[in-house]
């Protein structure tokens, strides 16, 4: 069998046509998925490796994509450490002890994920066997450190994150503890899915771009993002660093390592790419919300982001951040069909 597109793209190898697959393809738009979350919590279906793996597969079996990313969240790790975490209907996650002093970093674990992500690793397991033979390769994923200090600081999302860099600009020392920390859990965990079977990895840096400028990026989030990749190397994978709204800091955020760049839809594809190198494979870019537009609209921005990589090797079309929960499910299969028949050879 041939190996899968998506894993040459990330090499930057030439592919016949341009691989795609969607940051939060399977969730809340899907009605098979809302069907599912009405008997079971969030938490439940990322536990129970046999309902990860359906849900996994929903828009693998629904649209044919060309990479599967296993259900779950960024969040669970979290729990492992010591955090008391709940994802609350209509409110998103909660952590019910939140991080408030140099103590609570001191008090946090680092257990290996194999005693404390299983039901993660187990559904991997399952996903890999389903999908072998089909040619789909299955991508696991973990957050970055900046990202899950802040959930675990300010104990749930936030707008301004005042808390986590109130704690981070006065505990120095301890921010680099509880950073140390999250990169030792982190680095186990992905490593450990990539034993488990999955073929590629991706780090998410959902808020260090919204939270911090160019300067305390560099001085309190790179070095810990650094040694994150460095350490998840080692798993001989494709890892993807995707990290939102960096664009004032692009190819710093991009220097911290991964195979291949994540770009989100905050600059063209082209001037992006441009910047962190043509020579590194990408992923991305289009915004999300084109897929609440009527057709004609998603059909030009599709094809915008098309011209703009060029047919260059090592593009893998995806959207610049997760779907929405009010996205059409038609037009997530036009798009997908709408991209291999415009890039087919």
């Amino acid at each position: 069998m041939a190996e899968p597109l998506f894993l040459r793209a990330c090499r930057g190898e030439p592919v016949a046509r341009t691989p795609v697959w969607l940051l939060r393809q399977a969730g809340r738009y899907q009605p098979e998925y809302r069907a599912i979350r009405k008997k079971h919590s969030m938490l439940e279906v990322i536990r129970t490796p046999e309902l990860a793996a359906q849900v996994t597969l929903l828009p693998i079996d629904a649209f044919d994509l060309d990479a599967a990313i296993i259900f779950s969240d960024i969040l669970p790790p979290l729990v492992g450490m010591g955090l008391d975490l709940d994802f609350v209907q209509g409110e998103g996650p909660e952590i019910g002890n939140p991080i408030a002093s140099t103590r609570d970093v001191d008090l946090l674990g680092t257990p290996p994920a194999a005693e404390t992500m299983q039901g993660t690793l187990e559904a991997i397991r399952l996903v890999r066997s389903e999908l072998e033979p089909r040619g789909v390769p299955v991508i696991g994923f973990a957050g970055a450190p900046f990202t899950l200090a802040s959930y675990a600081i300010e104990g749930g999302t936030s707008r301004d994150f005042t808390k986590t860099k109130a704690f981070m600009l006065s505990e120095p020392a301890a921010w680099r503890r509880l950073l140390g920390k999250l990169v030792t859990v982190q680095a186990d965990y992905l490593l450990a899915q990539a034993e488990a079977g999955a073929q590629a990895l991706q780090v998410f840096d959902s808020w260090a771009g919204r939270a911090l400028g160019r300067e305390d990026y560099l001085r309190y989030v790179a070095p810990h993002n650094r040694e994150l990749y460095a350490k998840v190397a080692a798993a001989g994978v494709p890892v993807i660093n995707f990290s939102l709204g960096v664009s004032a800091y692009l190819e710093e955020a991009a220097s911290c390592g991964g195979d291949v760049v994540g770009l989100d839809w905050g600059l063209p594809l082209d001037e992006a790419w441009a910047r962190v190198g043509l020579e590194r494979p990408v992923q991305g870019n289009l915004d999300p919300a084109s897929l609440l537009a009527p057709w004609r609209e998603l059909a030009r921005r599709i094809d915008d982001v098309l011209e703009r990589a060029g047919g260059r090797p090592g593009h893998i079309f995806n959207v610049g951040h997760g779907l929405t929960p009010g996205t059409p499910v038609d037009n997530v299969k036009r798009l997908v069909e709408h991209v291999r028949e415009r890039t087919s050879a």
